[in-house]
């Protein structure tokens, strides 16, 4: 499901992949059954191409990663959360358009 640059993270991998990333992270929280988060996965895509090298830029299933949801109290899907430094400094609940992400990321991190 995920693009080229789209990488996944689960329970076993999410704190040495995001909470220990010498980068920015961008964590789509999501699930198979859900129609808005099939909906963002192109862009979610989209961003991680034009972020390469710059962000990591990834995707958590709630279902399968459930102990990860829960402790970022993911309560609505698609819920998009920028991390720097191992913390969570920006949350987007709901589909939104490439843009809004765009400025999230820019404005929270520098990276353009």
């Amino acid at each position: 499901m995920a693009g080229p640059n789209t990488l996944t993270f689960d329970d076993d991998n999410f704190e040495s992949e995001v909470l220990k990333s010498d980068v920015p992270v961008l964590v789509d929280f999501w699930a198979e059954w859900c129609g808005p988060c099939q909906m963002l996965a192109p862009t979610i895509d989209e961003l991680a191409t034009e972020y390469a090298g710059k962000i990591k830029v990834g995707k958590v299933d709630v279902d399968a990663a459930q102990q990860t949801a829960m402790k970022y109290g993911i309560q609505n899907i698609p819920t998009v959360v920028l991390f720097d430094k191992g913390e969570p400094v920006e949350r987007i609940v709901g589909a939104r358009q490439k843009r809004d992400y765009q400025q999230v990321i820019e404005a929270k991190t520098g990276v353009a």
